[in-house]
């Protein structure tokens, strides 16, 4: 990039940094902050609660003091010397209002500090300034003590919240109540404390900020030496056990480092190289960083991550460990191109989890980082593509606008005074040559909302004890610990193009209609660069494509749900050939999930069993197979069940006359469905019900399967394949093992016992079963076995509601880059269960699939009614069968259903 366009872009910054700030002074000084689509202040207590994010306003013209060293670093020299005597003039620190001790700290004392430092260098400089004397300081100091009631607890922690003029714990200061804070909460003090301890002698600060780290870090899990969310201020016990670098953590981490940067305390160096091997081995899997559990910190605690650990790479840069903060930048850089912002959360495979975008600033000071660490240009054109987004999709005619909604792209009435705090500066620093600005932006450090401490005062007022009380129960084994800060003259002596190699293979990692797409893999395969293994032939089974995989950089998670998971590390690929095989391998993988989601729109099946003594009654959801005689356009298949020989049905059937003209039970595992499939076809099977091998799996809790194809073309595959979860499939077998002959009635949705049981010698009380039958003869003894067998399955089974698919927002595929679908080696898609209701009356309601509700038992007898009414020669006497036969059945029945209402009831 051209100086002239850098020069350009950096004129832009400023333009835009006039807009925003311009609007604010304008339309909402002395409030906190700017509401830019209604063009005026936000004041606390004057607009509707937006919960814990007004713990920021105090009613101390928050945005001013947040913006004061930024005006300083974009040259606006006049500028912050007006703001200074405003904030001096009109800033009121002794409102009778609650705030956060932690945004306080580090967005009002944080700015009165920058303040104060860049208001010393210029009047050093002898042209600005001249009448200051150390105000901001004072009001700094005075601020501090304010503070300082929140750290009147046995841990040393400090309350979430205080009351500015009455502080905690009495009456009118309407906080003191809490017990937990968050670790970053309590872990962010050390920088803003310090400094001004350092800077007015009074140690009192520093030694609370330390108290509190020292706590922190006692109470880390000793075996993971990792830290949860959020703590308890009185016991210290981990309230939230997940840990990670966003929310919630986030500052902790960065102020370990950037105290032995400020202070020069190895103690903090070694806590920070402590911890930050842990997140390496445990949270790092690159590009992602993915929360664990403290505890168990191989079990990942959730699959999204927020949009505030966009920091990260940048205090990797710091730590000196350039490669994975090369990688997780990337992969944010393109979750911000397929959103145009980063989404506050989004999920591991790219998509939206929480929409909306407050005008983060954390990704713009990582790329700040990277252009220095690397000196790499690519950088530059990230920076101009996050000022055109700003302008394009967030500036509006009073300032700029969060976003509501990053896919819709509306906006929100808020504009945080971070955005000028920090956005601003890093991007403009990011265009700016050293002779741009005003002074030497490396004698200062950044605290976490970019606010500049000069490094000196790790000299100044060192009267604070300097105990180590780290090593003497921790053992550091740090491959990066002499990495301590980054030099690009050693890390970038011979390989200008070192970050692009790293960057390249994350390329489109999100973007799933990338150039390295399915077809032009294809396409590349026909010129001779053929991937070791095919997505479509992998199966997690074989050890010859998990050796492959492992070649690749690939590494397979067994997810608790059944699901697989596939994640590429590319640096640990055997070689550059292998990562870049692995590569296609996951695009094709992603290609192949998004055609599954493009075809499994199909709802669930019905699996009913009809025959004796059921009869209909017990109805077991199924997943729809994308091949074979689709149920919902075709009438229903009826048949008895039988089980095919080997089980799994990977073979020629061993036992075809079993199962000739009858319905085929498979187990899952081994081969793909579709396989399975044609086997017990060939034998004559008229359908086939797969049954999960994962044992005590149920719909109730877990997404249903939809069985795909193989990759190849199944027109041949004439007969209906339905799945079951082990849950409702040992209900079928269960019945066999009692009953031997097992009818069952596969279709699309369940049918009324009236239409199944037309033509059957049942007496209509016993379809509707009548409660008035409740007092007819008990049956004999020689039944009671098996009425008792009817009991034990009638009363596992469950009466299965469908409804319209179409009206459930959880009918999609979990499809993700990283995932395979969820039968794994039988290449199964994922659809969501159908809800279930249950309905305790004695009058069973069913919601049928065009969502109108009927009354079945009122039904069923009409129905029945209608049938004897139109076939007056209908006479249960003339049958064949002997009258004592019939009764003795008709007890049987009677009972069974009996046993079953009420198990249903």
């Amino acid at each position: 990039m051209s100086r002239e366009e850098k020069q350009k872009l950096g004129n832009q910054v400023l333009e835009m940094f006039d807009h925003a700030y311009g609007n604010y002074m304008e339309h909402a000084y002395p409030a906190d902050e700017l509401m830019p689509l209604t063009c005026r202040g936000r004041v606390r207590g004057q607009e509707p609660s937006r919960g814990d994010v007004d713990d920021a306003l105090g009613k101390f013209s928050l945005t001013l003091i947040d913006s004061l060293d930024t005006l300083v670093v974009l040259n606006k020299t006049k500028e912050f010397e007006d703001a200074v005597r405003k904030v001096l003039r009109d800033v009121n620190l002794d409102n009778d209002v609650v705030v956060s001790v932690f945004e306080t700290n580090i967005r009002v004392l944080g700015g009165l500090l920058g303040g104060h430092s860049l208001a010393i260098m210029l009047k050093e400089k002898g042209e600005h300034m001249q009448w200051y004397n150390d105000e901001l300081l004072q009001m700094a100091k005075q601020l501090g003590y304010k503070l300082l009631p929140a750290f009147n607890t046995t841990s040393g922690l400090p309350y979430p919240r205080i009351n500015l003029k009455f502080g905690i714990r009495k009456p009118e200061a309407r906080t003191g109540t809490e017990t937990d804070t968050c670790t970053a909460c309590a872990g962010t003090l050390i920088l803003e404390f310090a400094a001004l301890s350092r800077f007015t002698g009074a140690t009192i600060f520093e030694e609370y900020a330390r108290k509190a780290l020292d706590f922190l870090w006692e109470k880390r899990q000793r075996s993971s030496n990792l830290v949860g969310v959020t703590i308890n201020i009185h016991t210290g016990d981990w309230v939230r056990k997940d840990s990670g670098v966003g929310a919630g953590i986030d500052s902790y981490y960065e102020y370990l480092l950037k105290a032995y940067v400020l202070l020069g305390d190895d103690s903090f160096l070694e806590r920070f190289n402590t911890h930050y091997d842990a997140i390496m081995r445990y949270i790092s899997q690159p590009p992602l960083l993915l929360d664990v559990h403290i505890h168990k910190p191989m079990l990942n605690a959730r699959t999204w991550m927020d949009a505030l650990l966009a920091f990260f790479p940048g205090l990797q840069v710091l730590k000196g460990d350039i490669r994975p903060a090369i990688e997780t930048h990337e992969m944010l850089y393109q979750v911000i191109k397929k959103h145009n912002f980063l989404p506050e959360a989004f999920t591991t495979d790219f998509r939206v989890h929480w929409a909306q975008h407050p005008l983060r600033p954390e990704f713009a000071e990582s790329t700040y980082f990277l252009y220095k660490a690397t000196g790499d240009p690519y950088y530059l054109e990230v920076g101009k593509t996050l000022i055109e987004n700003l302008n394009k999709y967030a500036r509006v005619p009073c300032g700029f606008a969060a976003m509501k909604d990053v896919r819709t792209g509306s906006h929100e009435d808020r504009m945080d005074s971070f955005f000028l705090a920090e956005m601003f500066k890093y991007l403009y620093l990011l265009f700016a040559d050293k002779e741009d600005i005003i002074f030497d932006i490396e004698d200062y450090i950044f605290t976490t909302e970019a606010h500049l401490l000069p490094l000196w005062l790790s000299t100044t007022n060192q009267s604070i004890s300097k105990k180590n009380t780290t090593s003497e129960y921790t053992e550091l084994d740090d491959s990066n610990f002499d990495w301590t800060c980054p030099n690009t003259q050693i890390l970038f002596p011979n390989d200008p193009l070192y970050a692009q190699s790293i960057r390249e293979p994350l390329k489109n990692v999100v973007d799933k209609s990338c150039p390295r797409g399915i077809i032009r893999v294809e396409e590349s395969f026909r010129s001779g660069a053929k991937p070791p293994l095919r997505a479509r032939d992998f199966m997690a089974t074989n050890p010859e494509h998990l050796e492959i995989l492992k070649k690749m950089g690939v590494s397979l998670i067994h997810l608790k749900d059944g699901r697989v998971q596939l994640v590429q590390h590319a640096i640990q690929a055997a070689s550059s050939i292998d990562a870049e095989d692995g590569l296609r391998f996951m695009q094709e993988m992603i290609e192949l999930s998004s055609q599954q989601q493009k075809e499994q729109q199909l709802p669930p099946r019905a699996v009913q069993i009809v025959s004796h003594p059921f009869f209909g009654r017990v109805v077991l959801t199924a997943g729809p197979a994308q091949f074979g005689l689709d149920l919902s356009k075709h009438k229903e298949t009826r048949g008895f069940v039988a089980s095919s020989k080997p089980y799994n049905g990977c073979s020629e059937l061993t036992n075809p006359e079993a199962v000739m003209g009858k319905i085929a039970l498979i187990q899952r595992g081994q081969c793909m469905f579709a396989e399975k499939a044609r086997n017990i076809q060939n034998a004559g099977a008229i359908g086939g019900i797969v049954i999960d091998d994962n044992e005590g799996s149920s719909s109730d809790t877990a997404p249903l399967f939809q069985m795909a194809g193989d990759g190849k073309d199944t027109d041949d595959i004439k007969i209906p394949m339905l799945f079951l979860f082990s849950k409702e499939g040992s209900i079928i077998l269960d019945a066999i093992r009692e009953y031997e002959e097992v009818e069952v009635l596969l279709s699309d949705k369940a049918k009324d016992r009236a239409a199944i049981l037309k033509g059957k010698m049942i007496p209509s009380y016993i379809i509707n079963s009548n409660p008035e039958m409740e007092n007819e003869e008990q049956p004999s003894s020689e039944n009671d076995s098996q009425n008792q067998s009817a009991e034990q399955i009638s009363s596992s089974s469950q009466e299965v509601d469908l409804v319209d698919q179409e009206s459930s927002e959880e009918n999609s595929l979990n499809s993700h880059p990283e995932s395979l679908s969820p039968a794994d080696m039988d290449n199964a898609a994922s659809i969501s269960p159908s809800e279930q209701t249950s309905n305790p009356t004695e009058n069973h309601e069913t919601t049928n699939l065009n969502g109108e509700c009927t009354d079945l038992d009122n039904q069923l007898q009409e129905q029945s009614e209608t049938e004897e009414d139109s076939n007056p020669n209908v006479s249960w006497g003339k049958k064949v069968q002997p009258i004592d036969s019939i009764l003795a059945d008709w007890n049987e029945d009677i009972e069974a259903f009996e046993m079953m209402e009420k198990d249903e009831l």
